[in-house]
């Protein structure tokens, strides 16, 4: 089944413009002292992997080349690390385990992405 270039242009489009506001949470779910009650009960190391999967999945859709996007991934692991060094400084533990969980889950997520992407690419008219 053929698809309509507009189809690819939109997903890219709603990629962009959700990536900030949900790098913004992010950032703030790992620094917050005390996560909210609601998320208390789920695994800490879940909540990395299904953080870093939807930022590794947004930038991965929103990228055009495959080269940018493995440097945004690149940035993303970065970024985990950095925020788990400062997490020490806000009333946290810093955990090597956390930045395992946000490295496993952009790369999965940045592959899901990729292929999504490239499958949608493929079948465009």
């Amino acid at each position: 089944m053929k698809i309509p270039r507009t189809w690819l242009h939109a997903a890219r489009m709603a990629a962009s413009l959700l990536f900030y506001p949900a790098l913004v949470v992010v950032i703030w779910g790992e620094l917050t002292p005390a996560p909210p009650a609601a998320i208390e009960h789920i695994c800490d190391k879940a909540l990395h992997f299904i953080a870093y999967f939807g930022l590794a999945w947004l930038a991965g859709v929103a990228v055009i080349r495959r080269a940018t996007a493995i440097r945004a991934f690149v940035g993303l692991i970065l970024l985990g690390g950095i925020l788990e060094i400062v997490q020490g400084f806000t009333g946290r533990d810093m955990s090597v385990y956390d930045e395992v969980a946000n490295t496993i889950g952009i790369l999965v997520g940045g592959f899901a992405a990729r292929v999504m992407v490239e499958s949608l690419r493929r079948r465009m008219d």
